[in-house]
């Protein structure tokens, strides 16, 4: 009976292993869904930061050529 009752001992400890192997990697693909979430978050972030400077930029080169237009001329 002694042998019986070992490899149940054993048989619990290798299901437990497997169980926890399996929780982990439950563990490690919910991280990875999170992580590619926060990085889509990030490139959407990005790409309305980058429109928004676009349109800075455009509107101070706009800005900037109407007042090389806009200044007096020296007078002698």
């Amino acid at each position: 009976m002694a042998g019986l009752e070992l490899a149940e001992v054993i048989l619990a400890v290798i299901i437990g292993t497997l169980a926890a192997i399996v929780y982990s990697l439950r563990v490690l693909i919910m991280l990875e869904r999170r992580v590619a979430s926060m990085e889509s978050n990030i490139e959407k972030m990005t790409g309305r930061v980058l429109k928004e400077e676009v349109r800075i930029e455009k509107a101070f080169s706009k800005r900037k050529t109407s007042v090389r237009k806009a200044k007096p001329k020296k007078r002698r």
